[in-house]
């Protein structure tokens, strides 16, 4: 029997992109998932727009959050709630490709791998292509992590059997980085990366990744706040980070020739 794969997609204001979040799990080659959305008080039609899902589908769960959380809060609320072997993440703006869970579970069990991510597309905010892919490492061990985040939290899925329900600090930006050092800390083990792009990516043009300032900010959160760093050692880490993200990193998205 296959193992239960849990899907935790937090939704804000998520009424223009969630229904096609939903199709791609749904069209899923692998079948034995529940989709766990967790609402942060949208202020949109969001709930309408889920609620014939909710009535079709039996394994897609709601949980509503009374005020606006955070990113962090919601997914931990979800990850709580879980029965799933395995936990994956996949947000309100973002699809799957119909062969990414069977694919990515199959192998885990194949080369006994407790965390997990893949190689994804991206696309605009219209959602056409944009032609480029972001390459997964093949491995990650948990210092190549510390120094910039190689984990799109669209294609990471861990093992809960392994060692447990991982949550991420309560921070507002940045925490899917926190909860993926944890785990592969807690595992003891390097992540695999999987070279095929199993997912796409919503390139949204307020997104955090396209203020280069809010990035700086926010990373220094990471190590600060997040990891409990010194000021000093912050801020190496910090030099570190723009090092590896801006000349390492960086040479991960190619182009995709037709």
């Amino acid at each position: 029997m296959e193992a239960l794969v849990s899907i935790i997609t937090p939704m804000f204001n998520s009424e223009a992109f969630i229904s096609e979040t939903i199709n791609s799990v749904i069209n899923q080659k692998y079948k034995n998932w529940e989709l766990i959305l967790i609402d942060d008080n949208s202020q949109d039609d969001t709930l309408k727009v889920v609620q014939p899902f909710l009535e079709k589908h039996s394994n897609i769960k709601l949980l509503i959050n009374s005020e606006n959380s955070g990113a962090a809060v919601s997914r931990n609320k979800g990850i709580d709630y879980a029965n799933g072997d395995y936990i994956a993440f996949l947000d309100a703006d973002d699809i799957w490709k119909p062969n990414k869970l069977k694919v990515q579970i199959q192998f885990m069990e194949t080369h006994n791998c407790d965390v997990s991510f893949s190689s994804y597309d991206l696309m605009d905010e219209s959602g056409s292509p944009m032609h480029k892919m972001v390459v997964a490492l093949k491995t990650l061990s948990y210092q190549k992590l510390l120094k910039s985040n190689y984990i799109g939290n669209l294609t990471g899925v861990y093992n809960a059997n392994s060692f447990g329900k991982m949550t991420s600090p309560d921070l507002r930006k940045r925490q899917d980085w926190l909860l993926w050092l944890a785990a592969i800390k807690q595992s003891g083990k390097p992540a695999l990366g999987i070279s095929e792009a199993l997912a796409s990516y919503r390139v949204r043009k307020n997104g955090i990744s396209s203020n280069k300032v809010e990035l700086i900010k926010h990373n220094y959160l990471v190590y600060h706040k997040g990891l409990g760093f010194s000021k000093m050692k912050s801020l190496y880490c910090m030099l570190i980070f723009l090092k590896e993200h801006f000349l390492v990193k960086s040479k991960q998205t190619k182009v995709i020739r037709n």
